[in-house]
């Protein structure tokens, strides 16, 4: 029996959270392909379009909604970019996990009061950005370049902080301008 409310035994407000979660992961899904069609001076550098979703749902969704987002986009990247069964899926799969994390363990420790954070976007894009490239960097040491993984280090790492900087500030330009945003329910269950 089916009560007034909800829908297969769930609440309005469980549909609401998966519909939201649906629709990051499919804006990720959507910016992964965007940023797989602009040309790159190196084949590993990405912009990391696809996190702008997952620094979106910090402060709109709760800490496990968000880390599914995180898989969601992982294996959307995956199929996107034609690479699920390679290794260059461990390297984006291992880089995007650990600037999830990353985005959210900063977010968790900073985000005391939500109206007035110790840290704002472009800290936590780039502290995403660094754990990406640190997770990339110790795969890159492992699987496959060995003590050579040194060279492209440096490469590596001021390209993500430039992209980890340039999405910050976008994401900060986003946050404070878009009236959708602004009307997004708060998932979190954290009061305010």
């Amino acid at each position: 029996m089916v009560k007034y409310g909800t829908i297969g035994g769930m609440k309005d407000s469980e549909l609401e959270t998966g519909r939201m979660i649906s629709f990051f992961a499919a804006l990720c899904m959507f910016l992964s392909a965007v940023e797989y069609a602009v040309p790159k001076p190196l084949p590993f550098m990405r912009i990391g379009l696809a996190n702008l979703p997952v620094m979106l749902s910090l402060t709109k969704m709760r800490r496990r909604d968000t880390l599914l987002l995180i898989l969601l986009k992982i294996l959307g990247q995956g199929f996107i970019s034609g690479t699920f069964f390679s290794y260059i899926f461990v390297f984006s799969a291992g880089g995007s996990f650990a600037a999830g994390l990353g985005m959210m363990a900063v977010h968790a420790a900073c985000a005391r009061n939500p109206q007035k954070p110790l840290v704002s976007a472009v800290g936590i894009s780039l502290a995403g950005s660094l754990a990406n490239n640190i997770a990339q960097l110790l795969l890159a040491r492992f699987i496959l370049f060995g003590e050579n993984t040194r060279y492209i280090a440096p490469v590596l790492l001021v390209s993500g902080l430039v992209t980890g900087l340039a999405l910050g500030v976008f994401c900060t330009l986003f946050i404070a301008r878009s009236r959708w945003y602004a009307l997004l329910p708060d998932y979190t269950g954290r009061s305010k």
